[in-house]
């Protein structure tokens, strides 16, 4: 009998470790949380093989033990020195706040493969070709600006277009 207590106290143990460990400091589901699981419900069976009574006091002991556990480690200062604490004050500025409008003219500084880096009115945006590829140091105009999307079409294509 007390090496089925010893079996359980050390499953429910690793399940409520693995489990915490899953939540706290690893992201996403991984062998730490499934494994923490299966700890749990193989610990709990094989209380419930031993008797029902030692069963239901692990399994009700257990989830008052992971809460506890949880709580505790919520509470306590461990984990700052883990955390991220960075604030992010920047912001994302609009082509059109920058002044770029339909008609700017400017230059690729990489390839448009559709979208690519162009300079506009000496501002480096980023810009996205109207279908075909476009190449770099190729002069372009801006087609139109739909707030951080610079639609660009070179000027050989506009002039093209425009004699036909």
């Amino acid at each position: 009998m007390i090496l089925d207590i010893a079996i359980i106290i050390f499953l429910t143990g690793i399940a409520i470790l693995l489990i915490l460990l899953e939540i706290f400091l690893l992201p996403g589901i991984t062998i730490a949380g499934i494994g923490g699981a299966l700890f749990a419900i193989g610990g709990v069976i094989y209380a419930y093989t031993v008797g029902s009574t030692v069963g239901n006091i692990t399994l009700f002991g257990s989830i008052i033990a992971f809460g506890i556990a949880f709580a505790w480690l919520l509470r306590s200062k461990s984990f700052n020195k883990v955390a991220l604490k960075t604030n992010i004050d920047s912001k994302l500025t609009s082509s059109r706040d920058l002044g770029i409008q339909a008609g700017d003219e400017g230059i690729t500084l990489s390839r448009l493969a559709p979208i690519g880096k162009a300079l506009i009115k000496d501002i480096t945006v980023e810009a996205k070709s109207t279908g075909e590829f476009i190449d770099e140091d190729t002069p372009v105009i801006v087609m139109r600006v739909d707030g951080y999307n610079v639609l660009v079409a070179t000027k050989e294509d506009i002039i093209h277009s425009y004699n036909n």
